[in-house]
């Protein structure tokens, strides 16, 4: 097993955690779009609680990768998914698969 499916696995686990269903080969998809930030132990987790961080999510993911527009809607989603997903470190991978299944932005990566 390739390190890149043993981190899929860990999502996967944490995932189902949070009592949702996980689509796999999209959970695959979203960390190899992550690129090595997968593997840099600042990088793999996004903090919630930065206000610059947050931006950068919304900006370079959100609004770049998944074309959504700049409102006060994505705003609520970003906060709906950082609530639901409440543990104190986020993996960036989990995060950006429940804000593209929040946002319905699965056709990103067919």
């Amino acid at each position: 097993m390739s390190k890149l499916d043993e981190l899929v696995e860990k999502y996967a686990k944490e995932i189902e955690a949070l009592d949702m269903k996980v689509d796999k080969a999209l959970l695959l998809a979203v960390a190899k779009g992550c690129g090595p930030s997968l593997y840099r132990k600042d990088a793999c987790l996004v903090a919630a609680s930065d206000p610059k961080e947050v931006e950068r999510v919304k900006k370079n993911f959100c609004i770049k990768k998944l074309g959504c527009a700049d409102t006060p809607k994505l705003d609520e989603n970003l906060k709906e998914v950082f609530k639901t997903y409440n543990k104190r470190q986020k993996q960036r991978a989990v995060v950006y698969y429940l804000l593209v299944k929040k946002l319905k932005k699965s056709s990103v990566y067919k």
